[in-house]
């Protein structure tokens, strides 16, 4: 450790990266609802998760043989058997092998922040583990939201508002972006009822309105994983994982 404070920012949105995206050497993707939901619960189950951008390369993908899931506007894929579903990859059937995944914003994001030295995956579910690693690694961070169709969104921003108090509050980091600062105090007016605090927000309707309840009440619980995904190549891997591979 060197003993001086690294920068933390917060960036709402991939239409915003080019304007945020320099100076960084670590960037943390967020889709609360639901993408990097299921991307650590897949890992943290021992499932391989491959990013792609779109529902092209995932049926180039799924036509050698692998295992492809796509989804679109909070649907699964016409011609998928799964999409971005957090409690689909739970299935012990899944551990062990790999999962080409497209999704509406998350993996797109992803693939954008892929420049960066070190992509890592960020939710709710494993907040407290993800701010862990973030801490000890003396890096410059930036927390990526994928929102909704390059638009600003809440749930993405509270995760990120989370994580950006966690880095400040531990005198290792410091922030200057007003998008920062307002994440931050949009989490703390949030974080006492989260499921509560969003009930309005586009998303989460739109996924009420499919019937995706049980899916949103997961993606809210913060803490109920552990593991900090980590892009090695084209794949997610948990981060001991990665370290092992080294």
């Amino acid at each position: 450790m060197t003993g001086e404070k690294k920068r933390v920012e917060v960036c709402y949105s991939p239409s915003q990266w080019h304007l945020y995206k320099n100076n960084y050497e670590i960037a943390v993707v967020i889709d609360v609802l639901r993408a990097t939901s299921a991307i650590c619960t897949a890992v943290e189950n021992g499932v391989t998760i491959v990013p792609v951008s779109s529902v092209e390369e995932a049926k180039d993908y799924q036509n050698k043989g692998y295992i492809a899931a796509a989804e679109r506007d909070g649907q699964i894929v016409e011609g998928f058997d799964m999409g971005n579903s957090p409690v689909s990859y739970k299935d012990p059937e899944l551990k062990g092998k790999t999962v080409v995944l497209t999704t509406t914003n998350g993996t797109t994001a992803i693939n954008i922040a892929r420049e960066k030295e070190t992509v890592v995956i960020g939710s709710l579910n494993n907040l407290d583990s993800l701010c862990k690693w973030l801490k000890e690694q003396d890096k410059n961070i930036l927390l990526l939201g994928s929102g909704w169709k390059d638009k600003f969104n809440l749930e993405d921003t509270i995760c990120a508002g989370a994580i950006a108090d966690e880095l400040i509050e531990s005198q290792k980091f410091f922030a200057e972006e007003d998008s920062t600062i307002a994440a931050k105090f949009i989490y703390r007016s949030a974080k006492e009822n989260i499921f509560s605090f969003l009930k309005a927000s586009s998303h989460r309707k739109r996924l009420r309105n499919l019937n995706l309840n049980e899916d949103v009440k997961y993606c809210l619980t913060p803490n109920n994983l552990t593991v900090v995904p980590i892009l090695k190549g084209d794949e997610i891997v948990a981060v001991n994982l990665e370290v092992e591979k080294a």
